[in-house]
């Protein structure tokens, strides 16, 4: 039997993406299944960026790229976060990745090792605990409190103070809870980090997400605050223009830590796409008006979500500020029988409502979350009724009801 390196049995599989895979199982076999866990938009990428990037395949734009991206979309990026987040930023800051995610990954390989701890917080996104496993140091995962928009616990973030953290990882708006800190708890923390020489990682892939108020990046907080934070930026051209499948995502911060991460990013992956790149100048410099239309509906299929949630029985859910998240309290129904059989946990209940409603969704316990259940709704409104009346039906059938 061939022996794996120990990172492999330390690293946990996606289980988000291992929902989305039973969901297309499901209807590969004829199910009629309704996912609630894919994280996109169900939009198509908007028309002009598409064209886009049939031009650059028709100009011959489908060779390497620069490491760290194009200077077109460094710069594109640039006027972008003048524009949008009132921030100076010049091209030798940003780096272009294969998504987000990667933007996250080299972060924590660039900035972490053995022996160094990292603050998470919880409900975290399941991909943060690992990339800080990868490079070798340890997730240390610091409280929120449910009853106050998913907000830090300082308190217990103090107790976990010592000389071996040496960063945090915030993300606001919020996967999976979809809440959205408030700027004076998010200048706190970017207080705490400049006191204490932490680096921060911010993933704000849902910044163009924000339906009620305006989102401000902790690096504009921490500019206006005069915190000086080190702070790196991640952000995602997959949920604001429906690219998930572009993967186009990039950073932005400190050039010294730039450049470090495309140093690793050049042995592992070379570039980022080149036709994805060329889109993602239009995306940013185009016309925005698919993104205001994305918008508005998410925050109508928000309200609908959170409602119906709300009308189930023992179910109880906030309203979140972003993302297109909903993360109801299903803690009542752990502990209960269905069919004879414990429901232990949530990863137990996603499954009876898998099972029997033939709806996906992502237990909370994946998220450091027990009782919690997440519901993606980038859906039709006809959907989500549909998907909610059937989980309602299986609701009602548990033994204790």
């Amino acid at each position: 039997m061939t022996e794996f390196a120990d990172r492999v049995h330390r690293v946990k599989p996606s289980f988000t993406l291992e929902m989305t895979s039973r969901a297309a199982e499901l209807r590969a076999q004829g199910v009629d299944v309704i996912n609630f866990s894919a994280g996109q938009p169900d939009f198509n990428t908007p028309e002009n960026i598409r064209q886009a990037a049939k031009t650059a395949m028709d100009n011959g734009d489908t060779k390497y790229t620069a490491g760290s991206g194009t200077i077109e979309l460094r710069q594109a990026v640039c006027e972008k976060l003048k524009r949008e987040n009132q921030l100076d930023v010049s091209p030798d800051q940003v780096l272009i990745s294969n998504g987000e995610k990667q933007s996250l990954y080299l972060a924590c390989q660039t900035l972490f090792q053995s022996g160094d701890e990292v603050l998470i917080f919880k409900p975290y996104w399941v991909s943060f605990p690992e990339f800080v496993t990868l490079a070798d140091a340890t997730p240390v995962l610091v409280d929120t409190d449910p009853k106050q928009n998913f907000e830090p616990d300082f308190e217990d973030l103090k107790s976990k103070i010592n000389d071996r953290v040496k960063g945090i990882i915030i993300n606001s708006p919020s996967n999976p809870t979809g809440s959205v800190w408030a700027n004076e708890v998010i200048v706190d923390l970017l207080g705490m980090a400049k006191e204490n020489g932490w680096i921060v990682i911010s993933d704000e892939c849902y910044e163009r997400l924000v339906f009620d108020g305006e989102f401000t990046s902790a690096q504009k907080l921490s500019d206006d605050h005069q915190i000086g934070a080190n702070i790196i930026t991640c952000m995602s051209m997959s949920k604001t223009y429906a690219m998930t499948g572009w993967r186009i995502g990039y950073a932005f911060g400190e050039k010294s830590i730039l450049k470090a991460m495309s140093k690793i990013q050049g042995q592992a992956t070379s570039c980022a796409n080149s036709i994805g790149q060329a889109a993602s100048v239009e995306a940013l410099l185009g016309d925005q008006s698919a993104v205001e239309m994305m918008r508005e509906k998410f925050k109508e299929r928000r309200d609908l979500m959170v409602s119906l949630l709300n009308g189930l029985p023992g179910v109880s859910c906030d309203t979140p500020g972003g993302a297109f998240y909903a993360f109801p309290d299903f803690s009542t129904y752990i502990g209960q029988t269905f069919c004879g059989e414990v429901i232990k946990d949530s990863f137990d209940l996603s499954d009876v409502i898998l099972s029997e409603a033939k709806v996906v969704t992502v237990p909370g316990d994946g998220f450091g979350a027990p009782g919690h259940i997440r519901f993606s709704y980038p859906l039709g409104e006809d959907v989500i009724r549909e998907g909610i009346h059937r989980v309602k039906k299986v609701l009602e059938n548990f033994d204790n009801n």
